[in-house]
């Protein structure tokens, strides 16, 4: 089924479609490709689309079909995509369907009111990063409390959609191994050895400083949007908003 649904979107190149740069400009990728074809949503779209309205969140379940029934490429799965790059994708379905204009609401630090601003979404920018991937399409640095050398690949879709489950096997009385499980989705050598057993037994046994080390390392340097805004309070006041992909990104094509 998984497959059909994936074939049925690539047989689609010929439909309208416009070519989106992607924040990592493919550099994570086997294809290298730095930009993909990118169909624009149809009223068939609005059957997955309409899942959210009953489902009251928005995951995988959904994100992924509409993106295996957008790209139009052969040699670049929806699969593969890493978030920054999935991010620009969605933008995009939701500008050239309903506009840039994005609806949010805060809090006025001065009055604890809440308030509601427009911010425009083509307006925001890729987050610039000094880090180069090696020609894997991975990352490496030195931990701070241990010294060693890691190796670390940025996680795409079926990455998370694997550690969801692994966390969720996990009875409601026992501690899911969330820190743990990404870190070793995340890890690919230590000191440039790969063997897994010892990847886990070092992951289990990390000073918490390199652990977070780790997290930080990946926030600052994967290539992705700045979703990041900043909006005036009615006090006068500076508000920064981060934007999420949750059931008010997708409200508009749910509401008409």
């Amino acid at each position: 089924m998984e497959q059909d649904v994936y074939a049925a979107g690539q047989a689609e190149f010929n439909l309208p479609h416009d070519v989106i740069q992607l924040p990592t400009q493919g550099k994570f990728y086997k294809s290298k490709k730095k930009s993909i074809k990118v169909g624009y949503l149809t009223a068939a779209d609005e059957n997955i689309l309409a899942e959210v309205d009953y489902r009251k969140n928005v995951n995988e379940g959904i994100i992924l079909p509409l993106l295996r029934n957008k790209i139009y490429e052969r040699d670049l799965r929806p699969e593969e995509l890493l978030d920054g790059d999935i991010e620009a994708v969605l933008l995009f379905l939701r500008n050239t369907s309903f506009g840039p204009e994005y609806r949010v609401t805060a809090i006025d630090p001065v009055t604890d009111e809440r308030f509601s601003a427009t911010i425009l979404l083509d307006e925001l920018n890729y987050k610039k990063t000094d880090v180069e991937p090696d020609e894997n399409g991975y990352l490496q640095t030195v931990l701070p409390i241990t010294k060693k050398t890691v190796t670390l690949k940025l996680l795409n879709v079926l990455d998370r959609i694997e550690i969801d489950r692994i966390v969720k096997s996990y009875p409601s009385e026992r501690t899911a191994p969330v820190v743990t499980t990404k870190l070793l989705k995340h890890i690919v050598a230590i000191d440039g050895d790969e063997d897994r057993n010892k990847i886990s037994v070092f992951v289990e046994q990390m000073p918490i400083s390199d652990s977070k080390y780790i997290r930080r390392f990946i926030l600052d340097n994967e290539p992705r949007l700045d979703l990041s805004k900043e909006v005036i309070a009615p006090s006068g006041e500076k508000v920064v908003i981060d934007i999420t992909f949750g059931v008010e990104f997708f409200r508009p094509f749910l509401s008409i």
